[in-house]
């Protein structure tokens, strides 16, 4: 018994520590020129759901609930994010290429299609972030135009 005291101590200790072991936040607070709603025309209603839904993993700015003041939950939103943010930062779109621009179009369109996005392991914690069909349909439909008005632009 002796034994799983020391165990269950050590464990407690280890748990202490790591609360003062935190990873930088992911706060801007600066303007987005790059910002994909500033390079195509985005209705209000489809920016209020990607805010929403998308924008505390793929832009430079998260809502942190209250549970991420406590290890090791910010290590795994913040897991999310750096993830979420290398695969598509909604802030940073303007400086992508053309091409790219085209490609992160089409996979928010996949993505959305298939179910893949948003993360089952996230919207099992972040219920607001789960879309309905009526809004997934409404954000397939801004980036089926938002494709074809860049691809005029870039003529």
């Amino acid at each position: 018994m002796n034994g799983i005291k020391k165990i269950i101590l050590g464990l407690f200790v280890i748990l202490i520590i790591i609360q003062f072991i935190h990873p930088a936040r992911n706060k801007s607070g600066q303007g987005m020129p790059n910002d994909i709603s500033q390079l195509v025309a985005m209705p209000g209603d489809v920016q209020g759901i990607l805010k929403k839904a998308c924008y505390d993993c793929h832009s430079n700015n998260t809502d942190y609930p209250w549970y991420t003041y406590v290890q090791p939950f910010h290590w795994l939103m913040n897991y999310h994010i750096l993830s979420g943010k290398e695969e598509l930062n909604f802030n940073e779109f303007g400086t992508y290429t053309p091409r790219r621009q085209q490609s992160k179009l089409r996979s928010i369109e996949n993505s959305l299609k298939d179910g893949s996005m948003p993360l089952s392991s996230y919207t099992l914690i972040h219920r607001n972030a789960i879309l309905s069909e009526a809004e997934k349909s409404l954000i397939i439909n801004w980036v089926q135009n938002s494709k074809d008005s860049l691809s005029k632009k870039n003529l």
